[in-house]
């Protein structure tokens, strides 16, 4: 229709026959809890899991320290400390730190007397045991005492808008993802438009930083080598045709509903919108797709599928639905003319051409 400000409510409707990649589904509380489900699964515990408490294991790059104890008389570990610089004896007769040492490539350190001994994937107390174990011939009842003393194999890296980007150790406190976030200082933008990212081998998540502090399930335990990214990104959608008003509007990352997102545009405009014709631009994820729809469905390149959802607010039950049906980072909002309203905007537009005639003909002698 002449003087339309966007497609019409049969135009769209039809939109699947026109163009057979575009999937139209009319929005019932059925479709909402689909689009929840979905939602609940592409979560941090879900994805990645709350790793069960780990055992601290040495690894490549981690700085030893060894301290060996004799009993008298002790004269291993004392004599040898004489002759080299290196060994510090900490006691009378009996105690003697190693110069610490970090893993070798092939994963040992090497111990007077002891020679190479392999450490990688060991604990500190098994380690200690070997190295006892083989000085038990050469020295009079040893005991060892390893520890890690510089941590540079099991550590996570936080980064982005944080105030301090940098890798974190990982201890047997088994730190979790807020702890990391508050060891880089926390990050500098206000929490519900922050979005966490981690990255864990081929695997990336994001949730919104205030989900992650709402729910403790999301505060997972880290792994070694995981990469976490606070993101500023202020989620917004976009409103067009018959609306209060249309403009971008940002919104909160912890997500509004539909029945938010109408009242921030200032609803619909009584005069223009077509009750029937309200409508949500997506790129939609294909598990939030019920089964019959998610079949065969044709995928952009990011693995999306083009949907537009439909809502036919005649209906009272819609209203209900609308207060949980969720609104998405870069939605399109679209209000569709109604048939009577674009035929008044056509007929005002002849009208005012045909004075603009008589107008000019009446002008002229």
């Amino acid at each position: 229709m002449t003087g339309a400000s966007g497609p019409g409510t049969n135009a769209i409707t039809h939109a699947q026959k026109n163009n057979p990649q575009i999937r139209v589904i009319d929005v019932t509380d059925e479709v909402t809890r689909s689009i929840f489900a979905a939602q609940n699964n592409s979560t941090f515990a879900r994805i990645l899991g709350d790793t069960p408490q780990r055992r601290r294991v040495i690894g490549l790059g981690d700085v030893l320290t060894i301290s060996i104890w004799e009993a008298p008389p002790a004269v291993l570990f004392t004599s040898a400390a004489g002759s080299n610089a290196g060994l510090t004896n900490t006691a009378t007769t009996s105690g003697t730190n190693l110069p610490e040492q970090m893993v070798d490539t092939d994963g040992t350190v090497s111990v007077p007397f002891v020679g190479r001994v392999r450490v990688v994937g060991r604990e500190p107390g098994e380690v200690g045991r070997e190295i006892s174990s083989r000085l038990s011939s050469k020295a009079h009842d040893p005991q060892t005492l390893v520890r890690i003393a510089g941590n540079q194999a099991a550590d996570v890296a936080v980064v982005g808008d944080v105030v301090n980007s940098r890798r974190v150790p990982l201890t047997t406190k088994n730190e979790r993802l807020l702890d990391a976030l508050a060891s880089a200082g926390g990050v500098r933008q206000p929490v519900d438009k922050v979005l966490i990212q981690i990255t864990r081998g081929q695997t990336v998540v994001a949730r919104p930083m205030g989900t992650v502090i709402r729910e403790p399930a999301e505060n997972i335990r880290l792994m070694p080598d995981d990469v976490v990214t606070a993101l500023y990104q202020p989620f917004s959608f976009q409103a067009l045709g018959a609306v209060g008003a249309s403009t971008e509007v940002n919104f909160e990352g912890t997500g509004i509903s539909l029945a938010q997102a109408l009242g921030r545009v200032g609803g619909l405009q009584d005069s223009r919108a077509n009750i029937k014709g309200l409508f949500i631009f997506r790129f939609e994820d294909p598990a939030a797709l019920p089964p019959a729809l998610r079949l065969n469905a044709p995928l952009t390149a990011e693995g999306r599928v083009p949907v537009i959802y439909r809502v036919d607010m005649s209906n009272p039950a819609t209203f209900f639905v609308m207060q949980s049906f969720p609104i998405q980072n870069k939605d399109i909002l679209y209000v569709s003319n109604a048939p009577l309203a674009d035929l008044q905007k056509f007929v005002g537009l002849v009208s005012q051409l045909t004075f603009s005639v008589v107008g000019v003909v009446s002008a002229v002698p």
